[in-house]
C-alpha cells in the first residue's frame, strides 16, 4: 500500500512539475449534443457554421458545429441514409438511402419531404444537382444513372451500363458535366445533355469509392478500396485529358473512403485531404503527393466522409463517434487537432 501511494504521489508531483513549468498541456475536446445515434455515413458543409450530415438513424441533420446545436432534423427515408447534397445558396437539401429514393427537403419548413424520387432498384449511392438547381442526378448499385427533373420528380434519362455500381457522383460547377466513381473500379464523366458517358478515366486495381471536383474545374480526386496498404491511394486526374493521371496520394493502411480538395489557405499551397477505414485523416500536397500530416481518431472506426468549411476547418463523418470538428492550423507548422465531436 506504501508502495502505491509512493507511486501516485511520485505521479502528481510530476503532473504538478509540468504545469508550473508552463509545460503545454492537451486541450480537451469538446462533447456537443451528437447529431445523429448512429454510424455517420456522409456530411457536406452547408455554410460557414453549418453543415449537413445523414446516418444509418435515417436521419438528415442540419447542425451548427460551431455551437454544437442540431437545427433541424428530417425523418423519410426507411433504411440509412447513405449521400446528402444541397444546392448553393438555396435551402434546398437532397438526400439518398438504402431504400432505392431520394429525398428533397426544405431547410425551414415542416419535415416532409418536399420531392421524391423513386426508380432504381438498389441502394442509391450516387447523389448531385445540377448548377442551375433545376435536375438531380442520382446513381445507384443497380448499375444505372439517373437524370430528374427536380419541379415535377419525372425521370428524364436512365442509363443503365453492366458492372456499373455507383459509389459517388460530382456535378462539375458551371458545366453539364457529371463525374462518377463505381465498384467496376473505373471513373466516368457524362455529359448531362446526351446523358452518355464521353469519357472513361483508365481503371483502377480496386473499387473507387469517392470522386471530388477542383474550385477550378480542372482536376478530378477519386480514392480507391484496398487493404494492408495495397490499393488505399486517392489519385487525382486531368479532367482535360481524362486518360491523364497526374499523381497518386499514397499512405493510408486501409480502404480511403474519402478525398477532398481542400480551399487555398493564405499560409500553404494547394492541398488535398483523405479519410480512411484505418482510422486517420491526411493531409497531402497537391502537386507532388507528399503527405503533409496524419491525424489519427482512435476508436472512431472507418471514417467515411469529409467536408472542408474553409482553408481551416474540416468536418469528418465517422462510424463510431459521430462527427468531429478538425482545425487545421499552418503556422508557425502545419497541425491539425480535434475540437469538438458531435
Amino acid at each position: 500500500m506504501g508502495k502505491l501511494q509512493s507511486k501516485l504521489r511520485k505521479r502528481s508531483e510530476r503532473y504538478r512539475a509540468g504545469r508550473e513549468s508552463g509545460e503545454p498541456v492537451a486541450p480537451q475536446v469538446v462533447q456537443y449534443e451528437p447529431a445523429h445515434n448512429d454510424a455517420v455515413n456522409c456530411v457536406i458543409s452547408l455554410t460557414s457554421e453549418l453543415c449537413v450530415s445523414g446516418g444509418n438513424d435515417q436521419a438528415v441533420v442540419v447542425y451548427d458545429w460551431k455551437s454544437g446545436t442540431r437545427c433541424q432534423t428530417f425523418y423519410g427515408h426507411s433504411r440509412e441514409v447513405t449521400k446528402v447534397t444541397s444546392l448553393n445558396g438555396s435551402t434546398w437539401l437532397f438526400s439518398a438511402s438504402r431504400d432505392k429514393c431520394a429525398l428533397m427537403w426544405q431547410m425551414g419548413d415542416d419535415a416532409e419531404p418536399v420531392q421524391e424520387f423513386f426508380g432504381h432498384e438498389l441502394v442509391v449511392n450516387g447523389l448531385a444537382v445540377s448548377p442551375d438547381g433545376r435536375k438531380l442526378c442520382t446513381g445507384s448499385r443497380d448499375n444505372s444513372m439517373c437524370l430528374w427533373d427536380i419541379e415535377s420528380g419525372d425521370c428524364l434519362q436512365k442509363s443503365t451500363i453492366s458492372r456499373n455500381l455507383v459509389t459517388h457522383a460530382c456535378w462539375v460547377p458551371g458545366s453539364t458535366t457529371i463525374v462518377q466513381t463505381s465498384e467496376d473500379k473505373t471513373v466516368r464523366v457524362w455529359d448531362s445533355r446526351t446523358w452518355q458517358v464521353t469519357h472513361t478515366f483508365p481503371t483502377k486495381r480496386q473499387i473507387q469509392t469517392h470522386c471530388d471536383i477542383s474550385s477550378d474545374c480542372y482536376h478530378v480526386l477519386s480514392s480507391s478500396n484496398g487493404v494492408s496498404g495495397q490499393g488505399c491511394e486517392a489519385t487525382l486526374w486531368d479532367l482535360r485529358q481524362p486518360g491523364c493521371k497526374v499523381v497518386e496520394y499514397r499512405g493510408h493502411q486501409q480502404s480511403t473512403a474519402c478525398c477532398v480538395f481542400l480551399p487555398r489557405g493564405p499560409d500553404c499551397g494547394a492541398m488535398v485531404a483523405s479519410s480512411s477505414h484505418d482510422c486517420s485523416v491526411k493531409l497531402w500536397d497537391m502537386n507532388s503527393g507528399a503527405c503533409l500530416y496524419t491525424l489519427t481518431l482512435d476508436g472512431a472506426g472507418p471514417l467515411l466522409s469529409l467536408a472542408p468549411s474553409d482553408p481551416s476547418n474540416l468536418l469528418c463523418a465517422s462510424f463510431n463517434m459521430g462527427l468531429h470538428h478538425l482545425q487545421i492550423s499552418y503556422m508557425p507548422s502545419l497541425h491539425m487537432k480535434v475540437l469538438s465531436r458531435f
